[in-house]
This record gives structure tokens, C-alpha cells and sequence, in this order.
């Protein structure tokens, strides 16, 4: 058994870290962004393209019409989230929180769902794919429209008007357009992809490096460790880490109560606690001065490291947990056919 066995650190995790470290000492900009950029949106689409050609027609069709599935994820995106951010103001009085910081969370609870992680994290704790593929993007759809009056109604931000079609024309471009010829090929990749699903899952755990080595570069570029302070940058990292908690708590008992199965509480969990900095940040330019955007958006970028490095975690237990449910139902439906 090895040191990191015996610590029950999870190695993903580490390598997350590791990411972030080598994100803040040597962060891609210039050429290098533009590169690392077309790789991130490569791996995606690859991504995509996979579960496309790995899920069957009849499994998709069953995650479209997971209609209770898709309202839990909903409610938790755009009432249970912006109910705790409001919760939040009274950190602000005593000191915890400045005054930006709290509308910063504030904007944080208003945004939508983040698409590609959540999948693939779903993907990589054994959930429910066709469910999430169709809850993230209807989520981060929905959020071009909601999101913008949310932060209205949060926040009296008068603000212009975001590029509601060319957000859901990169959704769709992105995301669904991979999706969907992945599917068009299962009938001559299928069971090939079905024969190496290892492939899959490394795409899944490399698309998401991506996304942090990414994300966490923009932030360093953009100034993160120079724009707070220690008891600053100590209160937001508590509070997103109290927010995340509360909300995974909650999304995971009502799944339970509920009646859910493990994977679509799987895909609630996951689909239905993050955060979209690829929205978050574009949607800020739009809506606030430009002088403002850095503090605004900084809440989001520190939540969205947790929320990734937090569900690492979850990720590999869930996983775990769904291949012993996946043994013991195969032992037991043995155990039928022996009597």
C-alpha cells in the first residue's frame, strides 16, 4: 500500500494541485493561451464525441425525458444558489465580507451551471450521462437569458445586453454539433469505443486538467494574487468552501429523499453545484464597468477552483461506490439464474 493509499489522498486531486501551482508560476499567455485554448476546445470536443458514439439512442432519449432529474438540477442552479447568496449579506456587517466581495458572490449565485466539468465529472464518478449532457447545456442555455436578471434582481445592475446567440451558438457548436456526430458514428465506432472505455475516461480527466490549467492561467494573468489580501483572500476562500458544502449537502438529500438512484444523484450533484466561469467572466464585461470586473469576478475564480478540486474528489468515491453496486448486482443477478 503506498503513503498516498494510507493518507486516502486522492491522486487526481494532487495532480490538480500541481496544475494550479505550475498555472500560477508559469500561466499560458500570448501564443501559448491561443494554444492551450484550441487544445482545451479540441479535448472537449473530443470528448463529446465519444459519449456520443459510446451512448445508445435509447439512453439518451431516457435522459431527455428525466424531467424530475432536470427540475432538482434547475431549482439548485437558479433559486437554491441566489437564496444563499442573499443569505450572505450579513457578513458584510461584521466584517468578513467587504461590501464587493458580497456582490461578487452575489453575481457568482446568478450564473449558470458549468457545462463541461460537470459532465465530466459525471462521467468519471459513473453517473448518469445522458441526463447530465442534457441538464449542464440546458442550464448554461437558460443562464444567458436567467443569469443577466438574476443580477438585476440581486443587485439593481443595470447593465447592456449579452450576445444571447452567440452564446448558444457555442454551446451548440462546442458541445451538441461533437455530440451528435459521435452518435451519427456508433454504428461503425461504437463498440470500439465500448471495448477501450480507458480512452474515455482519460479524455474525461484530461479535458478537465485543460479546463483548470486554463481557467486558473486567466485568473494569474488577470492579477488574482495582487488584487487581495490575505484576510481577503482567506474570507473568500471559507465562504465558497461553506457555500459549495451547504449546496452539496442539500442537493445530495434531496436526490435521496427523493427516490433517486446513485447515478442521477451522481448527475444532480455535480450538474447542479457548479459554477460557469466560461459564462461568468464575458457576461461580467457585459454587465458591470470595466474597473469593477476584476473584484466581481474574483469570488468566481476562486469558487470555481474548489468546486473542481472538492469534486475530484467526490468523483473517485462516487466511482467506487457505483462499481461495488455494479458487482453486487451482477452476483445477485448470478445468484437468480443459479435457482
Amino acid at each position: 500500500m503506498s503513503w498516498l493509499q494510507r493518507l486516502k489522498i486522492d491522486k487526481f486531486l494532487l495532480i490538480l494541485v500541481c496544475v494550479v501551482v505550475i498555472a500560477s508560476f508559469f500561466p499560458c499567455e500570448g501564443i501559448y493561451k491561443t494554444f492551450f485554448g484550441y487544445l482545451t476546445t479540441a479535448a472537449i470536443a473530443l470528448l463529446f464525441f465519444m459519449h456520443g458514439a459510446k451512448l445508445s439512442r435509447e439512453a439518451i432519449m431516457a435522459g431527455i425525458s428525466h424531467w424530475r432529474l432536470h427540475v432538482v438540477v434547475f431549482l439548485s442552479t437558479f433559486a437554491l444558489f441566489p437564496l444563499l447568496g442573499l443569505g450572505m449579506k450579513w457578513l458584510v456587517p461584521v466584517g468578513i465580507l467587504t461590501p464587493t466581495l458580497y456582490y461578487g458572490f452575489l453575481y457568482l449565485c446568478a450564473l449558470p451551471a458549468t457545462v463541461q466539468s460537470a459532465i465530466a465529472y459525471t462521467s468519471v464518478a459513473g453517473g448518469n450521462i445522458p441526463a447530465a449532457i442534457c441538464s449542464a447545456s440546458a442550464s448554461s442555455i437558460l443562464g444567458v437569458f436567467l443569469s443577466p436578471v438574476l443580477v438585476g434582481l440581486l443587485m439593481h445592475t443595470q447593465g447592456g445586453t449579452s450576445d444571447t446567440l452567440h452564446a448558444i451558438g457555442s454551446i451548440v457548436l462546442q458541445l451538441m454539433v461533437p455530440f451528435i456526430i459521435g452518435h451519427l458514428c456508433r454504428p461503425l465506432i461504437g463498440a470500439w469505443v465500448q471495448r477501450h472505455k480507458k480512452i474515455v475516461n482519460i479524455t474525461d480527466r484530461s479535458s478537465i486538467l485543460l479546463v483548470v490549467y486554463v481557467a486558473f492561467s486567466a485568473a494569474v494573468v488577470e492579477g488574482i494574487w495582487h488584487q487581495i489580501d490575505g484576510w481577503s483572500l482567506l474570507a473568500i476562500l471559507g465562504c465558497s468552501i461553506v457555500l459549495l458544502t451547504i449546496v452539496l449537502i442539500i442537493n445530495t438529500y434531496v436526490a435521496r429523499l427523493f427516490g433517486f438512484n446513485t447515478k442521477d444523484e451522481i448527475t444532480i450533484v455535480f450538474c447542479g453545484s457548479k459554477k460557469s466561469l466560461a459564462n461568468g467572466i464575458p457576461m461580467a464585461n457585459v454587465l458591470f464597468p470595466a474597473a469593477a470586473v476584476g473584484a466581481m469576478v474574483l469570488p468566481l475564480m476562486i469558487f470555481h477552483q474548489i468546486q473542481l478540486m472538492v469534486c475530484a474528489v467526490l468523483a473517485s468515491r462516487y466511482a467506487k461506490r457505483v462499481a461495488r453496486e455494479d458487482a453486487e448486482a451482477v452476483v445477485k443477478k448470478e445468484e437468480v439464474k443459479t435457482v
